[in-house]
């Protein structure tokens, strides 16, 4: 049997959760005397505590063409909801292809590595709370920004919080080289997150489509 791994970064998250819902089954139990009201209540709190570890789950993915520096993967499970030339202005200072991937809530939250390279860049931006698919929010919510470079270019990736998102957790460290494919943070509830390639990436995706954290690949280096 495998066991299913959870994110080390949501422990207290999980464990509030189950505090919460203790709490609430043992009130439940005490003060509704109607099994028909107060069983139904406690299997769906019941219900809840299973989902919310497994919300928290790492899939264990399959890295395609493994070695291929040009690849670029999904950093998250979600749905494509922004293509498009805009200019990247926090770090690049350049025109890039954006591609933004959005997660609902039942989505896999954990995110991972899109390149094989070195993190040139890192930065939090603390923020408020909007609408992970709306356009603002890649500036005004809560965010952390990385860039990773290898010898067939750049890739500046947000981790954008959502509506009920209150924590990013990004493993970004300055000069550090990392292997595509590799867990790299984790985005706890709704969020979103934006792909910033350069012009001349082959991109393999297109809006609306449903792309899955390390298996799918975003776009395709140009050969330097």
């Amino acid at each position: 049997m495998k066991w299913i791994r959870i994110d080390r970064d949501s422990y207290n998250t999980i464990f509030g959760s189950w505090c919460i819902c203790a709490i609430l089954i043992w009130l439940n139990a005490h003060f509704i005397d109607n099994p028909w009201i107060s069983i139904p209540i406690s299997v769906v709190l019941v219900a809840f505590m299973v989902f919310i570890t497994y919300f928290f789950r790492v899939p264990d993915r399959k890295v395609p063409d493994h070695g291929n520096d040009r690849l670029v993967s999904s950093v998250a499970d979600g749905k494509v909801v922004i293509l498009e030339k805009v200019f990247e202005k926090e770090y690049l200072q350049r025109e890039c292809i954006q591609v933004s991937v959005y997660m609902d809530f039942f989505d896999v939250h954990a995110n991972f590595w899109p390149l094989t390279g070195r993190v040139t860049y890192y930065k939090y931006h603390p923020g408020k709370y909007l609408l992970a698919f709306l356009p603002k929010s890649s500036e005004l919510n809560e965010h952390a920004s990385s860039c990773l470079k290898n010898q067939y270019g750049e890739v500046f990736f947000k981790q954008i919080a959502g509506t009920f998102a209150r924590r990013i957790v990004c493993y970004s460290e300055l000069d550090d080289l990392e292997n595509r494919g590799d867990q790299c943070g984790v985005i706890k509830f709704g969020s979103r997150i934006d792909l910033f390639l350069p012009l001349d990436a082959e991109i393999k995706v297109k809006i609306g489509d449903k792309v899955r954290a390390v298996e799918s690949v975003i776009a395709v280096l140009p050969p330097r």
